[in-house]
């Protein structure tokens, strides 16, 4: 199984105080994926916020901060790829380094953001996907499949939004195929 993390070495941030990949795709076959990854945390507004819940069908996890270059830039085609898939799949955010979940409210008010966000200035969230994502990776992008397994990644600035779809898109027909 090959699964991109990003860049484990720190080194490599330089001034920019964050990981950042090339955007390469990863994919993990149904028989190579690990255990479910789970995290409980509160949403940009405070409440209550748990991927477990979102499990029966896949979930894009898309890892962005309203400072982020690269996130403000692609977030139009992250929002055009949750509404091409609709109801086949969850879309959630991981706002990470932003002080406050202000400045997280504006971004995604700004850029018609319509599915939650985890509000994790520190990055913690990402321990979750210990070994695919570290607590400074952005822009990143995971798909689990309808068990909370991690089926597919891209680390860095999304390539496209068919990109996105089609990695998606491949992981609900995986649930359709089996049954």
């Amino acid at each position: 199984m090959l699964l991109l993390t990003g860049c484990d070495d720190l080194d490599k941030t330089g001034d920019k105080g964050y990981v950042t990949g090339d955007g390469f795709v990863t994919t993990v076959a149904p028989s190579e994926r690990g255990e479910p990854v789970s995290y409980d945390g509160d949403d940009l507004d405070g409440n209550p916020l748990s991927l477990a819940e979102m499990r029966g069908k896949p979930v894009v996890v898309v890892v962005w901060g309203s400072w982020c270059t690269p996130c403000r830039a692609e977030a139009p085609a992250v929002v055009k790829a949750a509404d091409e898939l609709g109801d086949a799949a969850h879309f959630v955010g991981v706002n990470i380094r932003d002080a406050s979940p202000v400045k997280g409210q504006a971004f995604v008010r700004s850029q018609g953001i319509d599915y939650p966000s985890y509000f994790s200035p520190g990055g913690d969230a990402l321990l979750a996907f210990q070994g695919k994502l570290e607590p400074r990776t952005i822009p990143a992008f995971v798909v689990l499949d309808g068990d909370g397994r991690i089926a597919a990644s891209i680390i860095g600035s999304l390539p496209s939004t068919q990109t996105l779809v089609d990695l998606t898109q491949d992981v609900v027909d995986e649930k359709t195929a089996d049954g």
